[in-house]
């Protein structure tokens, strides 16, 4: 154990530490260091008391037993203990106890008597009195009649005057603004309920060159008994915090409102009018003018002179009169303006009108020279519009009526915004080439017909986006399950093009891989979620997970419990209209899209009466950025609730109130669903004892129920596979063991057990007396499988109904 000997005056960071007793202690109540201070606060040596036990300080040890059993299951601990002095006398200590320090178990301080010396420092009143006066932080004093009495220097500086130029006066006097008056009105709220009130506002103090945003807050001053006698402002610049928040917020606006459409001219002037008056007091968007042309464009940095088209302007003045080239019009530019500058470059380019590129290049039209004269322009930045490698044109912001310059922080902003619209243009670009390209390859990878399960009746649409924009990755399917049960799928991939199609395509192959494993909605959403991201790291889009994802719905209903799990992935919620015309939205609980890992997804349940519509759509359907969510839900809920000839009608009805018949953003799938249910009469369930003795009667069982239902000619393969399904079931799970039929297009004998390991085919060899029940089950089944349960495993049979059957139950035929 390291013992530590009185510590020296130099310790801490050279502080005298010897004003400080310090004593550590194991967690076996031992002292394991002790310093000086501690000796001249109790008189003992560290040679008196390192290594005894820390007990024998406590002036009585009883009552402190409880005391240290609560500090011992507390991280720190503090209160006023009685220990004893070397000469005997008791002495009440306020200790504070930490726990798990660095040099010991217990970290153990008190204050300690200060050495006699001369005292460096000031009385108590004039440290106040300095604190007040040279405080980092503006600080006034108002008496009770809102009258200035007391300003610090830091609040003198603020406001540009001094505290004899200021006393008595109040604020609205002094700050002559009109949120000075909103400030005292809040300082009065103060004075008169005697709480502490807090305001953040924006405004240019008269000692500052420029606008600041404050937190200011307001606390009254009292008296002994509670009286208020005046109101304490102090304010906290928080300009940076503020700044920053506004471009937070400016980028997050930009993100919602560029690329609402894929034109090259809305995005451009999207990017104009996100920027204007948030960023800049103009801005102008020039594209090259072969942006529209067949030819692939130049990688890399542009040399000049260069050709741009004005796509867009935006300005704080009606008209855009700063604008000296009109909209639409192409114009050569020089090396020497500063848009080929920054194209050359490859990077934000600020400039100040004093700057002689910008005389150089103003000379070269005298109506611009006259533009920037006339406006007051005093800061330019250009910024080049790139997108995969490719330079697309340029935007300038312009200054005039803001009266800050730009900044190192408003080029970064404003290279990420231009940045995004990039992105927009170029697919713009590219996708009116690929769009019929697209729109084949992403038919051909949609269902070309649904099955027809015996669980639902079902009906879908696709509807492509309008023509300008590319096709989308938005997908349906129906897979038929073990058990009569259906898997409803509609899922949609981010983005627009090929791409998108392609990934739409693996995407629907491993949902349809995945639910032949039979699992669980939210599992099955979980190895898809891995999918994505592998998908987007080898196509390089795993460094930004939003490059590459998707959303989807995963249902599976079973018509013998008439139950649906349902699980989700950042999609919209189905709606289900139930017989009697009412519709509701399903609370499916929506976890977050495919690919961006690491969160979980949950499975609902809910119960499907006969007949009712389960309705599965992708956001587009909502209208996307046009309409309200809520007003979408109201719309589709009509449509479903009105009575129809047919399923197929229901889709057209939904399609025809909710699709607008132009300026589509989106792509549309849709999926409707009318689930029915088995009876009884089509069920038959029974529970068998793990005792090979019940396998006969298990085997009997099964004939009374096929002669039943008339399926006489099934009965022989239905023993046999029946016979070796339980034999298996007693043999190598464990129960309890349950046996269903079920009678619907096909027959399907299902063998429930408490084991979840899953079986496998093996070829037995000549002598071994097992191996071949599976491989006699999967040579009289048409199809057989298992999947995991809640309860373990289920192994399942289908066999295909002998010609003529259906005839004994023609509702199912």
């Amino acid at each position: 154990m390291k013992r530590h000997d009185s510590g020296s005056a130099q310790e801490w960071g050279g502080f005298d530490e010897t004003g400080t007793a310090r004593a550590t202690v194991s967690d076996d109540g031992t002292l394991t260091s002790w310093n000086e201070g501690a000796r001249r606060l109790l008189g003992h040596t560290a040679g008196e008391v390192v290594g005894r036990p820390a007990a024998e300080l406590l002036a009585d040890p009883a009552p402190a037993a409880a005391e240290v059993l609560e500090a011992r299951a507390q991280p720190r601990w503090h209160g006023t203990v009685a220990l004893r002095h070397r000469d005997g006398h008791e002495m009440p200590v306020r200790l504070l106890a930490h726990r798990g320090s660095p040099e010991g178990d217990w970290l153990l301080v008190a204050a300690a008597p200060r050495a006699e010396r001369p005292s460096p420092g000031a009385p108590d009143d004039a440290l106040l009195r300095w604190a007040y006066t040279q405080s980092p932080c503006p600080m006034v004093i108002y008496d009770a009649d809102l009258r200035l009495r007391k300003v610090n220097a830091e609040m003198s500086r603020v406001l540009g005057l001094t505290e004899a130029e200021m006393r008595g006066l109040r604020l609205p006097e002094i700050g002559g603004k009109f949120q000075d008056e909103e400030l005292e009105a809040v300082m009065r709220q103060a004075l008169v309920t005697g709480e502490r009130r807090d305001v953040e506002t924006y405004l240019r103090g008269g000692g500052e060159a420029r606008e600041h945003a404050w937190s200011v807050e307001f606390a009254p001053l009292k008296t002994a008994d509670g009286r208020v006698r005046g109101v304490c402002l102090a304010a906290h610049d928080t300009t940076e915090q503020y700044l920053a928040r506004q471009r937070l917020l400016l980028l997050t606006e930009a993100g919602e409102r560029i690329g609402s459409t894929l034109d090259i001219d809305r995005t451009a002037q999207e990017l104009a009018d996100v920027c204007v008056p948030r960023l800049a007091d103009f801005a102008s968007v020039d594209l090259l003018d072969r942006l529209d042309q067949d030819d692939e464009l130049p990688a890399g940095p542009l040399t000049g002179p260069v050709m741009l088209r004005r796509a867009a302007r935006q300005s704080i003045y009606e008209g855009c009169p700063e604008s000296v080239v009109a909209l639409g019009k192409v114009d050569s530019y020089p090396e020497v303006a500063p848009m080929v500058e920054c194209l050359v470059a490859g990077r934000p380019v600020i400039h100040a009108p004093t700057d002689p590129t910008i005389a150089e290049w103003g000379a070269l039209k005298p109506a611009r020279a006259r533009t920037l004269e006339r406006f007051g322009v005093h800061s330019i930045m250009s910024v080049p519009i790139r997108a995969r490698g490719t330079t697309l044109g340029v935007v300038v912001f312009v200054r005039h009526h803001t009266p800050g310059p730009f900044t190192r922080d408003d080029a970064l902003l404003a290279e990420e915004i231009t940045t995004r619209a990039a992105v927009c243009v170029d697919n713009a670009r590219r996708f009116t080439r690929e769009r019929e390209t697209t729109l084949a390859l992403q038919r051909s990878l949609l269902p070309q017909t649904l099955p027809r399960p015996a669980a639902v009746e079902v009906a879908s649409r696709y509807l492509p986006a309008g023509p300008r924009t590319g096709a989308g990755g938005d997908w349906f399917d129906v897979i038929p399950l073990s058990g009569e049960r259906v898997a409803l799928v509609v899922g949609d991939v981010v983005g627009h093009g090929i791409q998108a199609s392609a990934t739409m395509g693996r995407l629907r192959t491993a949902v349809r891989t995945l639910a032949d494993v039979d699992l669980p909605p939210d599992e099955l959403l979980t190895h898809l979620d891995d999918l994505v991201i592998h998908l987007a790291a080898e196509t390089g889009a795993g460094k930004t997970t939003g490059d590459m994802g998707a959303t989807c719905l995963y249902a599976v209903y079973d018509p013998v419990s008439h139950r649906c799990s349902l699980a989700a992935a950042g999609h919209p919620a189905p709606a289900l209209a139930r017989p009697d015309g009412t519709v509701e939205f399903l609370p499916v609980p929506v976890g977050p899209p495919l690919g961006v890992g690491g969160l979980p997804f949950e499975t609902m349940e809910a119960e499907l009466p006969e007949g009712a519509v389960l309705a599965l759509y992708t956001d587009g359907l909502m209208g996307g950025w046009e309409r309200d969510v809520d007003e979408g839900r109201r719309l589709l809920a009509g449509a479903l609730a009105r009575p129809a000839r047919s399923l197929d009608s229901t889709c057209e009805a939904i399609v025809r109130t909710l699709r607008p018949s132009e300026g589509v953003l989106d792509d549309v799938a849709l999926l409707l669903a009318r689930v029915r249910t088995l009876d009884a009469a089509h069920v038959a369930t029974w529970d068998v004892p793990a005792d090979p003795a019940f396998v006969a009667r298990s085997r009997r069982d099964v004939t009374e129920r096929l002669t039943e239902w008339g399926l006489d000619e099934a009965v022989f393969t239905t023993e046999l596979v029946v016979s070796e399904l339980i034999t298996n079931a007693i043999q190598h799970a464990a129960p309890p063991i349950q046996l269903r039929l079920i009678h619907d297009h096909s027959l399907i004998c299902e063998v429930s057990d408490a084991s979840s390991t899953a079986p496998h085919l093996r070829r037995a060899r000549t002598f071994d007396e097992g191996g071949r029940g599976l491989l006699l089950v999967a040579r009289l089944s048409q199809r057989w499988g298992s999947r995991q349960t809640t309860e373990g495993k289920t192994i399942w049979s289908e066999q295909t109904l002998p010609v003529g059957l259906s005839a004994v139950f023609p509702d199912l035929g």
